[in-house]
């Protein structure tokens, strides 16, 4: 089975569960509609990559972190979309949850998921208890404070911003967990895989900024100019586009050197160069 239907098979397996009987049925559908039909899953792709470069040999283990990585992505970005952060109208190419369904139901489908991402986590550990304590302090770092996915959000909040450790903190903590609980899972040293997250993360979020800056709309399925709109620190604002551009770059070539000695490594570079391209949009491609 390839990484994406392992992603999404146990997805759907997570939902299943958070939606079963005695759910409020507007809840369980807002909560679909959050998860379901996904992006890229570049996280949890990563994950299970790790987990493949280090033997996977707990394979199950190794699909329950990719989907608590991808849910609690998913959270943050239900969340994000809601009027006192962004307020955007779209995600995905659709209507973003709170448009379809309301604030409060935003709101709860936003704690749900990350509530579900540690049960999910929890549930398949218990076969595996030697690795399950190190995976939830991990992933549980990477979305909290000090220096989590809340953390890096809340720095929107302050005056003066620190730009790459705004961008380490909202989009580089949820990558290093992808790929250090990719370690973990398979029992392999996590510490080896951190600065690959770390690098990769922060190229991701350049790559965010530039797209909001440089497509339309309809091309990234979200609204654009979200940045300058909301004040929001950027690397495209800040250094031009030619200059995140060339930032971009440095920081997928300090991802693809950071890959640790192992017989995944090909695979681990095709992997970034082809999301890193494929992200971009189409008129910036060839100059990238």
């Amino acid at each position: 089975m390839d990484a994406m239907a392992r992603v999404e098979g146990a997805l759907t397996t997570a939902l299943a569960r958070m939606t079963g009987p005695g759910c409020p049925p507007r809840l369980a559908e807002a909560a679909r509609h959050a998860v379901f039909p996904g992006g890229s899953r570049l996280r949890p792709r990563l994950c299970l990559a790790v987990a493949a470069a280090c033997g996977d040999d707990a394979p199950e283990l190794a699909d329950a972190t990719a989907a608590a990585i991808e849910l609690l992505h998913c959270a943050s970005l239900v969340h994000d979309d809601m009027p006192c952060f962004d307020n955007a109208d779209l995600r995905r190419g659709r209507a973003s949850v709170h448009k379809a369904y309301g604030e409060p139901l935003a709101l709860l489908v936003g704690d749900a998921l990350i509530v579900l991402a540690f049960e999910q986590l929890a549930l398949a550990g218990a076969a595996h208890p030697e690795r399950i304590a190190p995976l939830l302090l991990m992933v549980g770092g990477s979305v909290g404070a000090p220096t989590g996915i809340i953390a890096g959000q809340a720095w929107e909040c302050e005056e003066q911003i620190n730009l790459s450790e705004y961008h380490q903190q909202k989009t580089g903590a949820l990558f290093a967990a992808a790929t250090m609980a990719g370690a973990a899972a398979a029992g392999a040293d996590r510490e080896a895989w951190r600065a690959l997250g770390e690098r990769l993360g922060e190229a991701y979020q350049v790559l965010d900024d530039i797209r909001d800056v440089a497509a339309k709309p309809e091309e990234i399925g979200k609204p654009t100019g979200q940045d300058r709109a909301n004040d929001r620190p950027s690397a495209a604002l800040q250094l031009g586009l030619a200059g995140a551009l060339r930032r971009l770059d440095e920081l997928s070539a300090a991802a693809v050197a950071a890959i640790p000695d192992c017989p995944g490594r090909e695979a681990l570079q095709t992997l970034i160069h082809q999301q890193v391209s494929s992200l971009l949009p189409k008129k910036l491609r060839r100059a990238a």
